[in-house]
């Protein structure tokens, strides 16, 4: 018995399996959603969203918030734990999400209100006090608003 060849077939397998892949790929990351920047007086306000789809728990992770103007120059910046690191921020467990506002304040008010925010991870501790890696473990997003 002859067995044809089916590009088309393997094609739509391929697909189908590279597109399983990716999503369980895509959610192993402590995803983090940025929202856009709130000014409010000599203050900026950066939200962030987080879920952890991690196979651990997050004991703590801290990231740093550099605050850009149009032309891209950092205005402000600001490092926290923004999960764990302190009494008064739980650990985030599997599949929970959580919340952060980064909080930027300015000596003289902000000279505009078009200011982006950009978000890096320094350090993701898990479950035992395993290191994450954050290059490959964080994805960090803009919110749709």
């Amino acid at each position: 018995m002859k067995t044809k060849f089916s590009l088309r077939r393997s094609v739509s397998h391929f697909t189908v399996c590279t597109i399983l892949l990716s999503d369980v790929i895509a959610q192993a990351h402590l995803v983090v959603a940025v929202s856009p920047v709130k000014i409010v007086g000599q203050k900026a306000v950066v939200p962030l969203a987080m879920t952890n789809n991690l196979v651990e728990p997050v004991e703590s992770a801290r990231a740093v918030c550099f605050l850009l103007d149009g032309q891209g120059k950092i205005v402000g910046q600001s490092t926290k734990w923004v999960i764990g690191g302190t009494k008064n921020r739980p650990a985030l467990q599997q599949t929970a999400g959580t919340t952060f506002n980064f909080i930027i304040t300015s000596p003289q008010p902000f000279t505009t209100t078009n200011l982006m925010a950009k978000i890096s991870f320094s350090r993701v501790v898990l479950d035992g006090g395993k290191l994450a890696d954050v290059r490959q473990d964080v994805s960090v997003t803009t919110a749709d608003h």
